[in-house]
This record gives structure tokens, sequence and C-alpha cells, in this order.
């Protein structure tokens, strides 16, 4: 899987290279939705988490079983696994310190 991964993850950087393949959004776009408070728009309409995206139609069926698994994995350790862990982390803070006040802020990866 790894190596299935890392072959996927160069592909799609030679095809960001050779211009075949182009990212939805800019920066300018990210800049110009978060500043109007409408990332939705940008980023949520779109599989464009900072989460890596190997499932490809252009797969045979065998590797697009791989990709399904590896995605799979990344949300689950990368986007779920983390934000239990954050708000275990909060929750913790704010019980322990009810007399204080916190300010938190967080990703919308």
């Amino acid at each position: 899987q790894v190596v299935f991964a890392l072959n996927q993850t160069l592909l799609q950087q030679e095809s960001l290279r050779a211009g075949s393949f182009q990212i939805p959004y800019t920066t300018e776009d990210l800049i110009k939705h978060y500043n109007c408070g409408d990332l939705s728009s940008i980023i949520f309409n779109h599989d464009t988490s900072q989460v890596p995206n190997f499932i490809n139609a252009s797969l045979p069926a065998h590797e697009r079983i791989t990709a399904q698994e590896i995605d799979s994995y990344f949300r689950q350790e990368l986007i779920y696994k983390r934000n239990e862990r954050m708000g275990r982390r909060v929750k913790d803070l704010l019980e322990e310190h009810p007399d204080k006040s916190f300010f938190f802020a967080f990703g919308a990866g």
C-alpha cells in the first residue's frame, strides 16, 4: 500500500507539473472565500481536504480497491481520530480550569 500510495502521489505531481491536472481552486480563491465566510463553495463541494485522494477512475479494479483502502485509512487517522483527540484535549482543559478563558481555533480540513 505504501508503494502504491507513493506511486500515485508521484503521478499526481507529474500531472500537475505537466499541466494535465489542475487543483480546482487557487490560494486567492481560498483567501477570498475565507474572508467572506464561505469556504463551503470552494472547499466542501470538492474532495480537496488535506487528506490525499488516490481513487482514480483510470485505475484497474484491484488498484481501485487498494486506493479506497488507503483513502479510508487516511481519513480515519488524519481526520476522525485527530478530531477525537482535539475534542478530548479541549474538554480536559475546560474541565481542569473552569475559571479560565480559552480560545481554540480549528482548521477546516
